[in-house]
């Protein structure tokens, strides 16, 4: 199941996770993005042991958005380590978020 990340709870659940974290950038609004929800949520799934995965709306956390240059939605970005270490923007076949997954875990 994903998480929802905000303002405050970004640093700790994302930047300090000893886990990789798979964040989707999106808005309720954006079209790919709701075609992109189900992806996200089977990765949740199939990965929970070993990658935390979870959602953030931009629309609600402008700054976030911002500091990580996230110019399209919807945007993944795989952090590790507190750092972002993949990046996939725009609609994605799962397969495609399964190949930088498994660079990383």
């Amino acid at each position: 199941m994903e998480k929802i990340f905000t303002a405050e709870n970004f640093e700790k659940e994302v930047l300090q996770s000893v886990k990789p974290v798979l964040v989707d950038f999106y808005a309720d609004w954006c079209g790919p993005c709701k075609m992109m929800a189900p992806v996200v949520a089977e990765i949740a799934e199939k990965y929970a042991d070993k990658v935390t995965v979870g959602k953030l709306n931009i629309d609600e956390n402008m700054g976030i958005a911002q500091n990580y240059r996230v110019m399209s939605i919807p945007t993944l970005i795989l952090y590790q380590g507190g750092e972002p270490v993949g990046r996939l923007v725009g609609l994605q076949d799962p397969e495609e978020v399964e190949a930088m997954l498994q660079a990383t875990v």
